[in-house]
């Protein structure tokens, strides 16, 4: 068993909530002196709405964490905002101290939580690179040898000797991470600040990520993307309003987290002004019709998709409707279009009805959640998230094996010999 690299126990952090403190008597003398003249003072405490987390003036951002992570895991951290994830990696990051618990940690730690986080807007690229290294512990040799790794993988070797002010956000992101990755640290820290990255930088980090977990070494990783979490972590931990609710296997966490987003049904009604929509097309209803006698839904018989919507302003025949169709782990299964099949013809006014035939043995056994969006003049409409959810569940037994089929979907393809 490989040894503990961070051990956390029973860890807290209160913030004085609203309240500014004073740097110097002059500041006292100006306020007092404010007030005298009628100003509001701008330090003073604030009047803020009472929640669970707080206790007079006081809020606990983090209320009894405890955790272990053992060299080469990668952690990943879920929760929704203001649940304490970052507040958790700032004290991993020994940017600031628990107000009580216990954190011990065993090795070089490089984190990246925010774009810029450890430059000097002054000095140039090439000059933080150095000043990062430094602050890591590494000597000059040690960092002019990964120099040239650094600045290939960041991809902005064109900037690399402006000054990091008239960088973008994209482009603080891409050199952050490539030395928080490429200067050996025993412990990589990422928060969610790689979403700013470009799609083709995000699987760069991803990558680099795995091979530096496979290297032995141990990352703690938050993030929205539960494809990344899933692709990445081995184990997950859920925070809750600064509490551990959950810890264990990443698919598991990952998809009771998930749960708590989507309620299962398969089919929704709106009242004519209320659906989803504009003043030119709402949504009435949309329902899954299985063609399973009993009504559950399974893997070899199709799913209907039913819609109905109430056309208040379009005469002419350019409304697209798109049927998005995701997982349970929030990946894209697959989408379709009602113009990819069916011919462009002029919208009636009123109430009108699409349906869209998911044929059998496309659907996995798994969970699955429906967006649907409305296109006009090639832009996008409206959107309706999650208006359906339900499980798919395998349909009758063949052969003498019984396994679930990896994967989003399972098409019964044709094969050839």
């Amino acid at each position: 068993m490989e040894r503990l690299v961070i051990q956390a126990e029973d860890v807290r952090k209160c913030y004085r909530l609203g309240v500014i403190g004073r740097d110097a008597l002059l500041d006292e003398a100006a306020a007092l002196w404010g007030r005298f003249r009628g100003r509001a003072d701008v330090r003073k405490q604030l009047d803020l709405a009472s929640g669970e987390q707080r206790v007079g003036d006081w809020f606990w951002s983090l209320r009894g964490v405890s955790f272990e992570l053992r060299q080469g895991e990668v952690l990943g951290i879920l929760g929704r905002n203001g649940a304490g994830k970052s507040t958790l990696l700032k004290l991993l990051s020994r940017i600031s101290l628990p107000t009580s618990g216990t954190i011990r940690m065993r090795g070089k730690v490089s984190s990246l939580l925010e774009v810029g986080t450890g430059f000097h807007p002054e000095l140039t690229g090439r000059e933080n690179i150095f000043l990062n290294g430094a602050i890591l512990g590494m000597r000059k040799a040690e960092i002019e040898r990964k120099l040239d790794q650094i600045i290939a993988f960041s991809g902005i070797e064109h900037h690399l000797d402006s000054p990091i002010k008239r960088y973008s956000s994209g482009m603080k992101v891409r050199l952050g991470f490539s030395v928080a990755a490429h200067l050996d640290p025993e412990i990589l820290i990422v928060d969610e600040v790689l979403a700013v990255g470009d799609a083709e930088f995000q699987r760069k980090c991803l990558g680099s990520m795995r091979e530096v977990a496979d290297g032995g070494r141990t990352i703690l990783f938050v993030s929205h993307n539960m494809v990344s979490v899933q692709s990445l972590c081995s184990r997950v931990l859920w925070l809750e309003k600064g509490m551990v609710r959950q810890e264990g296997p990443t698919e598991e966490v990952v998809r009771d987290y998930l749960n708590t987003y989507t309620h299962q049904h398969s089919h929704q009604e709106w009242e004519p002004d209320q659906g989803p929509g504009t003043d030119e097309v709402r949504l009435l209803a949309v329902r899954a019709v299985s063609g399973h006698a009993g009504g559950a839904f399974t893997t070899d018989e199709p799913v209907r998709v039913e819609i109905e919507l109430e056309n208040d302003a379009i005469r002419d025949a350019d409304l697209d409707i798109r049927l998005q169709v995701r997982t349970g782990n929030d990946a894209i299964a697959f989408s379709s279009d009602l113009s990819a099949s069916a011919p462009a013809t002029l919208w009636n006014p009123g109430r009108c009805k699409v349906a869209c035939i998911i044929p059998a043995h496309l659907l996995n056994s798994n969970t699955y959640r429906f967006h649907i969006v409305f296109f006009r003049h090639g832009k996008v409409l409206f959107k309706a998230e999650d208006v359906l959810s339900f499980d798919v569940h395998e349909g009758a037994r063949e052969g003498s094996t019984f396994r679930k089929m990896p994967g989003a979907v399972r098409p019964n393809l044709q094969w050839v010999r």
